[in-house]
């Protein structure tokens, strides 16, 4: 499966928040990668320009790559309520995602890591798909053999229980449950996805 692997701290400094989790560099050098640094006169960014960050800025938040992310926003747009809300709703709702938030994973990227190798069930059954859509009602759980793993372990020993009003988990069994898709108040990314619309509304 591709995905990005270059320097993240790059990445969290062109958009001047930290993006793959917590990062020194960023708190260190708080503007945009360049060989001139903070010095250089940058022009003013064209509409698109702003757009296509916003764009950008959320494909790598979520790890989702260019077809994946015009695929969803499709099926976003084709559903009832306002396109931006619904697709945030539906990255949300991403099997990788969702086992992120719980706690079972420390990053968005581990998270994937673990469904891609199957330690990650839902109602039961194995699914090693990241980008498995989950729907209200759905169990996602840490597969019996896999449980003693000590990346599990240390992740979910340091996970806050009952963040998301949307998810809910227990750690005993280290089952959670998808319980609805999350208004958009409660999702803490700082994307503005009106400007995702508008960039595909062109």
């Amino acid at each position: 499966m591709a995905r990005y692997t270059g320097p993240k701290s790059k990445i969290a400094r062109k958009f001047r928040e930290p993006i793959f989790g917590p990062d020194k560099a960023l708190e260190r050098k708080n503007y945009p990668p360049g060989q001139h640094g903070v010095s250089k006169r940058r022009g003013k960014q064209s509409e698109y320009a702003i757009q296509l960050l916003e764009k950008q800025k959320a494909k790598y938040t979520y790890g989702v790559l260019e077809r994946q992310f015009a695929n969803l926003f499709a099926r976003a747009s084709a559903k009832q309520g306002i396109t931006g809300e619904v697709f945030l709703k539906l990255l949300e709702a991403r099997l990788d995602n969702t086992v992120y938030r719980l706690g079972i994973a420390p990053t968005r990227s581990a998270a994937r890591q673990l469904v891609g190798h199957k330690h990650i069930t839902v109602n039961g059954e194995v699914v090693n798909i990241p980008s498995y859509n989950l729907r209200p009602g759905d169990v996602v759980a840490v597969r019996e053999r896999s449980k003693s793993l000590e990346a599990i372990t240390n992740s979910v020993a340091g996970h806050k229980i009952n963040k998301f009003s949307w998810l809910e988990w227990d750690a005993g069994s280290l089952t959670g449950k998808f319980l609805n898709y999350p208004e958009r108040s409660e999702i803490p990314e700082n994307i503005k996805e009106n400007l995702i619309v508008e960039l595909y509304s062109k």
